[in-house]
């Protein structure tokens, strides 16, 4: 018996110890350290403060934003209704969208959702919400009872768009100016994982710093799902939101930008009153059918507050990342000026802090 044991021992493989690179390259306080792309917001942008204050007193107003986009609530800075700006964007861009009172009931829900043409799977996400805040798949109905559970704010269920593709797109065009341009596109590489037919995927995700970081998120939400073991080379999409805070990679697609693509969103853009400045997030079939303008829907437009967020590729230049940034606020400045010179004003003092402090109600009933 115990020859047994021991020549069992002796064929056993030693457990390799990490190299001090695989534990750097797996750590999510060096990555939240020395990876800027994870630095809070508050950090990241504080340089940035400053470049904006020369804004303010070049514009002589601390709102001037609020003139970019005079149809988007506060400029599409912040606050903004989704649902209100969806009413700008001609229906034939769109997935079908409606909004619904957190109070609903799931029978209720259920009888609306018919009456849509909608099936599972659908999205739902709060009419204000920012970064991928409540976000959610929906795909049976448990899930949606969980949900219904948990919103406290009015919500919006929009119609799945299964296409492959999604990509954030910035355009922006100056009021004196017959046509605009695309600046920055991001691919989103939504967060997955590749099976070695042994581990289960929680396993897996220890791997790599960006997806340690949503493991506790799942545990709670979906933990079957981290007891699956997926095959050798099987790729399993974990997250199919298309947010950086959502585990999302976001990779430089600026080499997508032709004049096909330019064409296509001038002409999606042109059709929606009072649009100047923002990004639209929107899913395609592939790249190919987008530059035909075909197979494509928004999902979401942001106004003011867009960043353009390829400068979010792992490895990108801090500081060209600042330029990018610099270069889409003063445009963003320009832009507001123009309008200003057509006669839209900026918000005053007293009415940028009344909807500064309507924002701060709203998140303080969303918590």
């Amino acid at each position: 018996m115990n020859i047994a044991v021991e020549t069992e021992n002796q064929i056993q493989e030693p457990v390799q110890e990490k190299t001090l690179y695989e534990k750097l390259s797996t750590s999510v306080v060096w990555a939240k350290i020395f990876r800027w792309e994870f630095w809070p917001f508050s950090v990241f942008y504080f340089p940035i403060m400053f470049y904006w204050a020369w804004l303010s007193l070049k514009t002589r107003s601390f709102f001037f934003f609020t003139a970019a986009n005079p149809t988007i609530e506060f400029g599409g800075m912040l606050g903004e209704s989704k649902h209100k700006i969806f009413n700008l964007i001609p229906g034939q861009f769109i997935p079908k969208t409606y909004k619904l009172n957190p109070s609903v009931d799931q029978e209720s829900f259920l009888e609306r959702l018919k009456l849509e043409g909608l099936d599972y799977p659908f999205i739902v996400k709060p009419d204000i919400g920012e970064r991928g805040w409540m976000v959610e798949i929906i795909k049976t109905e448990k899930e949606l009872a969980a949900y219904l559970n948990r919103v406290q704010v009015d919500f919006l269920v929009q119609e799945y768009v299964p296409y492959e593709v999604e990509l954030g797109i910035f355009y922006y065009r100056y009021p004196n100016c017959d046509h605009g341009t695309v600046s920055s596109i991001v691919m989103k590489d939504m967060l997955s994982v590749t099976g070695d037919g042994e581990r289960n995927i929680e396993s897996l995700m220890y791997d790599d710093a960006r997806a340690k970081m949503h493991i506790e998120d799942f545990r709670i939400k979906k933990p079957e799902l981290l007891e699956r073991i997926p095959a050798f080379g099987e790729k399993v999409e974990i997250n199919s939101i298309g947010n950086h805070s959502r585990g999302t990679t976001f990779l430089n697609g600026n080499h997508l930008i032709n004049e096909r693509l330019i064409k296509v969103i001038e002409k999606v853009s042109s059709q929606i009153d009072g649009f100047y400045f923002g990004r639209y997030d929107l899913r395609c079939r592939s790249v190919e059918d987008l530059y035909q303008g075909n197979h494509f829907k928004i999902l979401e437009l942001n106004g003011a507050g867009a960043e353009p967020a390829h400068i979010y590729q792992p490895g990108f230049s801090l500081i060209q990342a600042y330029k990018d940034i610099i270069h889409h606020l003063k445009v963003l400045a320009d832009i507001s000026m123009l309008n200003k010179k057509k006669g839209i004003p900026y918000y005053s003092f007293r009415q940028g802090l009344k909807e500064i402090k309507k924002i701060k109600k709203y998140n303080q009933q969303k918590n």
